[in-house]
Protein backbone atom coordinates (compact mmCIF):
# COMPACT_ATOMS: atom_id res chain seq x y z
CA UNK A 1 0.00 0.00 0.00
CA UNK A 2 1.02 3.44 -1.00
CA UNK A 3 2.32 5.46 1.93
CA UNK A 4 1.02 8.40 3.70
CA UNK A 5 3.28 11.58 3.83
CA UNK A 6 2.99 14.31 6.69
CA UNK A 7 -0.09 15.85 5.81
CA UNK A 8 -1.76 12.67 5.64
CA UNK A 9 -1.93 12.89 1.25
CA UNK A 10 -0.56 9.83 -0.50
CA UNK A 11 3.27 9.97 -1.62
CA UNK A 12 3.16 9.59 -5.27
CA UNK A 13 6.08 8.75 -5.62
CA UNK A 14 5.28 5.49 -3.57
CA UNK A 15 2.09 5.44 -4.86
CA UNK A 16 4.02 4.72 -8.95
CA UNK A 17 6.22 2.27 -6.93
CA UNK A 18 3.75 0.18 -5.55
CA UNK A 19 1.34 -0.04 -9.11
CA UNK A 20 4.65 -0.81 -10.80
CA UNK A 21 5.30 -3.47 -8.54
CA UNK A 22 1.83 -4.67 -8.30
CA UNK A 23 2.06 -4.69 -12.35
CA UNK A 24 5.52 -6.89 -12.51
CA UNK A 25 7.25 -3.64 -14.19
CA UNK A 26 9.26 -2.19 -11.39
CA UNK A 27 12.39 -3.67 -13.03
CA UNK A 28 13.22 -2.92 -16.60
CA UNK A 29 14.77 -5.00 -19.12
CA UNK A 30 18.31 -3.98 -17.94
CA UNK A 31 17.87 -4.43 -13.99
CA UNK A 32 16.75 -1.20 -13.50
CA UNK A 33 14.13 0.25 -11.70
CA UNK A 34 11.49 1.91 -13.12
CA UNK A 35 9.66 5.39 -11.87
CA UNK A 36 7.52 8.04 -12.72
CA UNK A 37 10.35 10.21 -14.45
CA UNK A 38 11.16 6.73 -16.87
CA UNK A 39 7.38 6.57 -17.26
CA UNK A 40 7.39 10.52 -18.29
CA UNK A 41 10.41 9.53 -20.57
CA UNK A 42 9.08 6.55 -22.58
CA UNK A 43 5.63 8.63 -22.62
CA UNK A 44 7.50 11.40 -24.63
CA UNK A 45 10.06 9.44 -26.46
CA UNK A 46 7.08 7.13 -27.73
CA UNK A 47 5.20 10.30 -29.01
CA UNK A 48 7.92 11.93 -30.89
CA UNK A 49 8.29 8.62 -32.17
CA UNK A 50 4.50 8.42 -33.55
CA UNK A 51 5.34 11.78 -35.10
CA UNK A 52 2.84 13.84 -32.43
CA UNK A 53 3.77 17.88 -32.43
CA UNK A 54 6.59 18.35 -30.32
CA UNK A 55 5.22 22.30 -29.05
CA UNK A 56 2.36 20.01 -28.09
CA UNK A 57 4.09 17.39 -26.56
CA UNK A 58 6.15 20.03 -24.60
CA UNK A 59 2.97 21.49 -23.59
CA UNK A 60 1.56 18.57 -22.04
CA UNK A 61 4.61 17.58 -20.05
CA UNK A 62 4.69 21.19 -18.82
CA UNK A 63 8.28 21.15 -20.47
CA UNK A 64 9.87 23.13 -22.61
CA UNK A 65 10.69 22.49 -26.61
CA UNK A 66 14.49 23.45 -26.15
CA UNK A 67 14.50 20.59 -23.26
CA UNK A 68 12.96 17.58 -25.22
CA UNK A 69 15.41 18.10 -27.56
CA UNK A 70 18.12 17.95 -25.72
CA UNK A 71 17.61 15.13 -23.29
CA UNK A 72 14.76 13.17 -25.13
CA UNK A 73 14.90 13.77 -28.60
CA UNK A 74 19.07 12.77 -28.50
CA UNK A 75 17.79 8.88 -27.63
CA UNK A 76 15.92 9.05 -30.91
CA UNK A 77 18.93 10.40 -33.41
CA UNK A 78 18.97 6.81 -34.96
CA UNK A 79 15.70 6.10 -35.04
CA UNK A 80 14.16 9.40 -36.38
CA UNK A 81 15.03 12.08 -38.32
CA UNK A 82 15.01 15.39 -36.89
CA UNK A 83 12.35 16.75 -39.44
CA UNK A 84 9.95 14.20 -38.61
CA UNK A 85 9.25 15.01 -35.39
CA UNK A 86 7.30 18.09 -36.30
CA UNK A 87 5.27 16.85 -38.92
CA UNK A 88 1.29 15.94 -39.05
CA UNK A 89 0.76 12.76 -40.63
CA UNK A 90 -1.96 12.79 -42.95
CA UNK A 91 -5.02 9.83 -41.60
CA UNK A 92 -5.43 6.97 -44.32
CA UNK A 93 -8.67 6.41 -45.86
CA UNK A 94 -10.61 4.11 -44.50
CA UNK A 95 -10.88 0.70 -45.88
CA UNK A 96 -7.22 1.17 -47.48
CA UNK A 97 -4.03 -0.75 -46.59
CA UNK A 98 -1.40 2.05 -44.96
CA UNK A 99 2.04 0.23 -46.17
CA UNK A 100 3.42 -0.98 -48.20
CA UNK A 101 3.65 -4.36 -46.87
CA UNK A 102 -0.16 -4.08 -45.69
CA UNK A 103 -1.26 -3.93 -49.83
CA UNK A 104 1.26 -6.86 -50.75
CA UNK A 105 -0.51 -9.11 -47.75
CA UNK A 106 -3.60 -7.68 -49.44
CA UNK A 107 -3.09 -9.14 -52.71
Amino acid sequence: MASLGASGNCDARAAVSHLLERAGLKIDRDGKARTAYSLRHTYICMRLMEGADIYQVAKNCRTSVEMIEKHYAVHLKNTLDAAAINVVRKKAAKGKPKTKAARVDAD
